[in-house]
C-alpha cells in the first residue's frame, strides 16, 4: 500500500461532536466525582446539548462563564443557546455534593482540519476522569489558517508531536503554533512495509490490520509512542498535540494506548477510536465519490476505522507483551514511578 493511503487526506470538515461517556463503575466505586455520565454536544446553530447522570445526588448546577445554564437533578438533560463565541465553551458541572467536572465540547473547530479533538474527557474504571484541555490529538496540519494557528496559542498547544512518514512530512509540512515544540516521532520509521496497493477491499483490511500490528510490535512505533507518552508525562506546560495525516490510525492507537494507560475502559476506548469514522466522514466521503465503484470498494477500508483495526493492536500487544502493563513497561519503557506520575496530571477524582 502506497504510503500515503495509510491514512486519508485531509480534507476540512467541521461536524457536531459529542463527549463520549464511559459505562457506571462497580457499586464498590469510591470516586470523589459522583458522574457516572456526562456529555457536551456542541450545535451547529450555537447551542449546546448537556446531558448527565450523577446517581445519589439530588441536585446538579451547570455553569458557563460563571453563570448557571442549567439545573437538575441526578439526571439531566438541557439545551443552552445565546453564549458569546469562544476558542472553547467551558461548563462546569458541579453535584450537590463531591466533586465537580470541567468539560467541553470534543471537538475544537479550526478552518483547516476535520478531526482536531479533545483526548479527555473520558471516565476511568475506578470513577476518576481524564482531564480535558490537556492533551489533543488531530489530522495533518498543513492546511491550518492564520486564524487556526492564533486559536491552538490561545490553547497553549505546546508541544506538537508528528507522527507521520517522512515523505508526508516533506510534502505537506506542519504549521504549528509560535512557540510550540515540534517533535517527529515516526510511527512508521525504517520500514519497508506498506508500499504495495491492496487490489480488493479483503487486502485492504489486511493491509489496515498489519499496520496496527506494526504500530505496537515495529522498532518505529515502540520508539514514536514512547515519545508521545513520555513527552505527555514530562510536559508541564501542556497542552500537547499529537496528530498524524487522518488523524485515525496512528493517532488512533496513540489515543488508545493513553487512555487504556490510564484506566479507561475498553469499549470507551474503542468509542473514541471508532468516533474518527464521525469527524471525516465528510472528507471520506468526497474522496470516496470521485473514484469508480470497484475503486472505491478497495478505497473504503483504508479509509475507515473498524474494530478490528484496533483488536489488531491489543492482539499484538497481547501477543509480544503477555498484558498491557508490560506493554507500556518493556515495550514503550514507561515504567510505575513515570505512570503514576501521568495519572497524578491528567486525572482527576
Amino acid at each position: 500500500m502506497k504510503k500515503a493511503l495509510l491514512a486519508a487526506t485531509v480534507a476540512a470538515s467541521a461536524l457536531t461532536a459529542t463527549l463520549i461517556t464511559a459505562p457506571a463503575a462497580n457499586a464498590g466505586d469510591r470516586s470523589a466525582i459522583p458522574f457516572t455520565e456526562a456529555a457536551v454536544t456542541a450545535g451547529a446553530d450555537g447551542s449546546f446539548t448537556l446531558e448527565w447522570k450523577a446517581p445519589g445526588t439530588r441536585r446538579v448546577e451547570v455553569k458557563a462563564n460563571g453563570r448557571v445554564v442549567a439545573k437538575g437533578g441526578a439526571q439531566g438533560r438541557a439545551v443552552v443557546t445565546g453564549l458569546p463565541a469562544a476558542d472553547r465553551q467551558w461548563f462546569d458541572f458541579k453535584p450537590q455534593h463531591g466533586q465537580g467536572l470541567r468539560l467541553a465540547d470534543r471537538l475544537v473547530k479550526l478552518e483547516g482540519t476535520a478531526n482536531f479533538r479533545d483526548a479527555g474527557g473520558y471516565r476511568t474504571s475506578t470513577g476518576q476522569w481524564v482531564r480535558m484541555g490537556e492533551v489533543y490529538r488531530s489530522d495533518a496540519l498543513d492546511k491550518l489558517t492564520p486564524n487556526d494557528l492564533a486559536k491552538l496559542q490561545r490553547l497553549h498547544v505546546r508541544t506538537v508531536f508528528d507522527l507521520r512518514m517522512e515523505d508526508e512530512r516533506t510534502k505537506d509540512a506542519d504549521k504549528v503554533p509560535a512557540g510550540a515544540a515540534y517533535v517527529v516521532a515516526d510511527v512508521f520509521a525504517g520500514s519497508g512495509s506498506f508500499r504495495t496497493m491492496p487490489r480488493t477491499p479483503d487486502e485492504a483490511v489486511k493491509a489496515m490490520v498489519d499496520a496496527e500490528r506494526a504500530m505496537v510490535s515495529g522498532a518505529g512505533g515502540k520508539k514514536a509512542y514512547t515519545q508521545v507518552l513520555e513527552g505527555i508525562e514530562r510536559d508541564r506546560a501542556r497542552s500537547v498535540l499529537f496528530h498524524c495525516t487522518a488523524g485515525k490510525d496512528r493517532t488512533g492507537w496513540a489515543g488508545a494506548a493513553l487512555l487504556t494507560a490510564l484506566g479507561v475502559p475498553r469499549q470507551t476506548v474503542e468509542a473514541d477510536y471508532l468516533a474518527s469514522n464521525d469527524y471525516r466522514r465528510a472528507a471520506n466521503d468526497a474522496i470516496l465519490s470521485h473514484l469508480p465503484a470497484q475503486q472505491a470498494a478497495v478505497y473504503k477500508p483504508l479509509l475507515d476505522v473498524r474494530p478490528e483495526y484496533l483488536n489488531a493492536g491489543y492482539d499484538e500487544v497481547r501477543a509480544t507483551y503477555g498484558s498491557f502493563d508490560r506493554y507500556l513497561k518493556d515495550g514503550l519503557g514507561i515504567d510505575a514511578r513515570e505512570l503514576k506520575q501521568l495519572k497524578k496530571d491528567l486525572l482527576v477524582g
